[in-house]
C-alpha cells in the first residue's frame, strides 16, 4: 500500500512540478548554452531499485570534457575523488554551474527520472556502482527502494558527512521508511535548500 500510493504521489507531484518550474527549466537551459560548450543536461549512469541501472539527469554544471579531466587531478584531489566521489572545489565546474549546485537546481532534471519510475521524490541518493563497496552486506538493502531526489543524508549534512556517516544515514532511512518520514524529510529538505546546507 505504502508503495503504491507513494508511486502514484510520485508521479503527480513531480509532472505537475514540470509543469509549473518550466520557466526556470527555460531560463537555466539558455544560461547553460551561453555560458560553456555542450549539452544543457549530464546524463550519468546510476544504481536503483534491485541493482537496475538507469540514467540519471541532471543539468550540466562542468566543463564539457569533465570525465577526461579528471586525469589530470593533483594527488589531494585524487584523494578527495575517491572517498567522497566529488571534490568541495572542482576545478571543472562552470560559473553557472557553481551556482546550480549551491542552490541545488542542477538536480531539477530529476524529476523526469521519477516519472519515468526510475527515482521517488524522497529515498536514498542514486550511487554508481563502485559505491556499493561502502555497502558491504547491506547493499541488497540500500537497494530494496528506489533512490530518491532527497533523502535522509540529503538533509542531515550531505557533503558535509563521510562517506561511512553518509551510509548509515541513508541505511537509517531504509530500515525506518513511513510517509511520516518522508514528509519530514520534504520539509528539511526546503530548509537546507534555502541555506544551501552541504550543497556542492
Amino acid at each position: 500500500m505504502y508503495r503504491a500510493t507513494k508511486r502514484v504521489m510520485n508521479f503527480v507531484c513531480s509532472f505537475v512540478g514540470l509543469i509549473v518550474l518550466s520557466p526556470v527549466f527555460l531560463i537555466i537551459s539558455l544560461l547553460i548554452k551561453a555560458s560553456s560548450k555542450g549539452p544543457v543536461f549530464f546524463l550519468h549512469e546510476r544504481i536503483g531499485l534491485n541493482g537496475k541501472k538507469f540514467k540519471l539527469i541532471k543539468f550540466r554544471t562542468m566543463v564539457d570534457n569533465a570525465e577526461e579531466l579528471i586525469n589530470n587531478f593533483t594527488p589531494e584531489q585524487m584523494k578527495e575523488w575517491k572517498e567522497n566521489y566529488k571534490l568541495k572545489h572542482d576545478p571543472r565546474t562552470t560559473k553557472i554551474g557553481e551556482f546550480l549546485r549551491r542552490t541545488s537546481l542542477d538536480e531539477l532534471p530529476q524529476l523526469i527520472n521519477i516519472i519515468k519510475g526510475d527515482m521517488s521524490i524522497v529515498g536514498p541518493r542514486p550511487i554508481i556502482e563502485d559505491e556499493l563497496k561502502w555497502y558491504g552486506d547491506n547493499k541488497d538493502k540500500l537497494l530494496s527502494v528506489k533512490p530518491g531526489l532527497t533523502g535522509w543524508w540529503a538533509v542531515n549534512g550531505r557533503s558535509n558527512v563521510s562517506y561511512p556517516e553518509r551510509c548509515d544515514l541513508e541505511l537509517y532511512y531504509v530500515d525506518h521508511i513511513s510517509f511520516c518520514l518522508d514528509i519530514k524529510i520534504i520539509f528539511r529538505t526546503l530548509g537546507a535548500i534555502i541555506k544551501k546546507d552541504g550543497a556542492r
